[in-house]
C-alpha cells in the first residue's frame, strides 16, 4: 500500500473515531480519558517529538552541504535573491486572493456575538527586532531552541567558510555528505510510523472540536478554503507552467507531502519528507533544495496571509467596519512584511494577526471569534504553505539549470529504492 494511501485511511479513521467520541461525549467520557486523553494523546506528542528532533539536524547539516556544493558565492546570492523574492511574491497575491473572495462571499455579515469576546493578545515585535533575531549570539542555543532564521543564518556562514578553506573545508564537507546520508535514513525510519501518528492526532482534534463549531463560521470557513485553492490552482500551476514544467506530475508527486503536512500542520516538521520528495522524486539538485525548503518552512506562510485577509473582512463586518482601498492595501503590504517575522514567534499566525488588524483599526478581540475553527484551517494552510516551498523550489531550480526533467517526468521514481513500498506507490 503506498504512504499516500495509508495516510488517508489514517486521516479517515481518525475523523471517524474523533466524531465519534465527540459525539457521545457523555456515555464515553471515561473511555475517552483512557483512550483520548491518554494513549492517543502520548502516542500523538510523541511522534511530533521525533519529527521535530531530526528538523534542526537535517536542516543544518543539509544547508551546509548544500551551500559547500554550490561553491560559487555569486550563485547563493542568485539563488536567494530569487527565492526570498518568490516567497514574498506568491505571499502578496495569496493575500489579494483571499480579499477578493471574502468581499465577495462577505463571512461574518449577520454573525450574532454571543456576549462579549475577549482575546488576549501579545505585542508583535518590531521590525528591526526580527531582523537582530535572524543572527544567532549563540548557534548552539538557537539549535537547541529550533530557532530556524537563525540555525539558517549560522549553515550559510559555516557553508562560506568551509568553501574558502580549500583543503580542510572539503574535509569537513566529506562527512557531513555522510552524516547527511544517515540523518535522510533517520528521518525514513521516522516517517515509516506517520500513519500511527496521523490517526493519533487526528482523533484527538475532532474529538475536542466536532463538527458543530463549524455551522456559525461557515461563511469564513468556505471563504478560506477557496482562497486556499485558489492560490494551489492558479498561483502555484502558474509558476509551474513558467518554469515549463508539468502540474500534474508535481502534485501528483507532493500529494503525500501535503497530505503529511495536513495531518501533522506543521511546516518545519514536514521538511525531511518536503526534501526527500524535491530532491528523489523531482529532480531538484540538493544545492537547491536544501536552502530554498528550510527558508519556506520559516518565511513562506501564503496560508497564513489567506487566513489573516479572510479573517480581517471577517472581523470588519462582524463589528460593522467599512474597508476602504488604503485599508485592503494596508492589509496587504502588512501581511506580506509579517510573513518574513512569522516563524520567530510563538501562536506566530494569531500574534501577526492581531497586528494586521491594529493596522486598520479593527478590535483585536475578534480573533476570538475564528480561534475554535483555526485548528482545522491550520491545516490546510500547513498544506498549501509546502506546496508553495516545492513550487518556487522548482522554479528556482529550473532558472538554475539545478532539475533533472527526466526525473520529474517519471512517474516510477520513488524515494528511497529500499523503502519504496512504505513512501511511494509506483504503480
Amino acid at each position: 500500500m503506498s504512504f499516500t494511501r495509508k495516510i488517508l485511511i489514517a486521516m479517515a479513521a481518525g475523523i471517524g473515531v474523533g466524531v465519534m467520541f465527540n459525539t457521545f461525549a457523555d456515555p464515553l467520557a471515561p473511555v475517552s480519558a483512557l483512550v483520548v486523553d491518554g494513549i492517543l494523546f502520548a502516542i500523538g506528542q510523541i511522534f511530533i517529538a521525533l519529527l521535530q528532533m531530526m528538523v534542526v539536524p537535517l536542516v543544518l547539516v543539509s544547508l551546509v552541504c548544500g551551500v559547500t556544493s554550490l561553491g560559487d558565492m555569486r550563485a547563493l546570492g542568485r539563488v536567494g535573491l530569487k527565492t526570498l523574492g518568490l516567497y514574498l511574491f506568491t505571499t502578496a497575491i495569496a493575500i489579494v486572493l483571499a480579499l477578493s473572495v471574502a468581499s465577495l462571499i462577505s463571512p461574518g455579515e449577520g454573525f450574532q456575538l454571543a456576549g462579549e469576546v475577549a482575546y488576549e493578545s501579545r505585542a508583535a515585535p518590531p521590525l528591526t527586532q526580527v531582523l537582530i533575531n535572524m543572527f544567532p549570539a549563540n548557534p548552539i542555543r538557537a539549535m537547541a531552541d529550533g530557532q530556524m532564521l537563525q540555525i539558517i543564518v549560522f549553515a550559510l556562514l559555516l557553508g562560506f567558510a568551509m568553501t574558502l578553506s580549500g583543503e580542510a573545508g572539503r574535509r569537513i564537507s566529506n562527512v557531513l555528505t555522510d552524516l547527511n546520508e544517515v540523518i535522510m535514513k533517520m528521518v525514513l525510519l521516522v516517517i515509516k510510523t506517520a500513519p500511527i501518528g496521523v490517526f493519533a492526532l487526528i482523533v484527538r482534534t475532532f474529538a475536542s472540536q466536532g463538527v458543530e463549531i463549524f455551522k456559525p463560521l461557515l461563511g469564513y470557513f468556505i471563504a478560506v478554503i477557496i482562497a486556499l485553492l485558489l492560490q494551489l490552482c492558479l498561483t502555484y500551476a502558474a509558476l509551474l507552467r513558467l518554469a515549463g514544467l508539468s502540474v500534474i506530475s508535481f502534485f501528483g508527486k507532493m500529494r503525500a507531502v501535503m497530505t503529511f503536512a495536513f495531518s501533522t500542520s506543521s511546516s518545519s516538521a514536514t521538511i525531511p519528507l518536503t526534501l526527500n520528495t524535491l530532491e528523489k522524486r523531482l529532480g531538484v539538485e540538493n544545492s537547491i533544495a536544501s536552502f530554498t525548503v528550510p527558508l519556506g518552512a520559516t518565511i513562506n506562510m501564503d496560508g497564513t496571509a489567506i487566513m489573516q485577509g479572510v479573517a480581517t473582512v471577517f472581523v470588519a463586518n462582524v463589528y460593522g467596519v467599512s474597508l476602504g482601498l488604503g485599508d485592503y492595501l494596508t492589509v496587504i503590504l502588512t501581511a506580506t512584511l509579517a510573513s518574513i517575522g512569522t516563524a520567530a514567534v510563538p501562536s506566530a499566525g494569531l500574534i501577526m494577526l492581531a497586528m494586521v488588524l491594529g493596522q486598520v483599526g479593527l478590535p483585536v478581540e475578534g480573533i476570538a471569534l475564528i480561534i475554535g475553527v483555526d485548528r482545522l484551517l491550520d491545516m490546510l494552510r500547513t498544506a498549501i504553505n509546502v506546496s508553495g516551498d516545492g513550487a518556487v523550489t522548482c522554479l528556482v531550480a529550473r532558472t538554475e539549470q539545478a532539475i533533472d526533467l527526466d526525473i520529474f517526468a517519471d512517474p516510477s521514481v520513488v524515494i528511497d529504492e529500499a523503502d519504496h513500498h512504505a513512501m511511494v506507490d509506483t504503480r
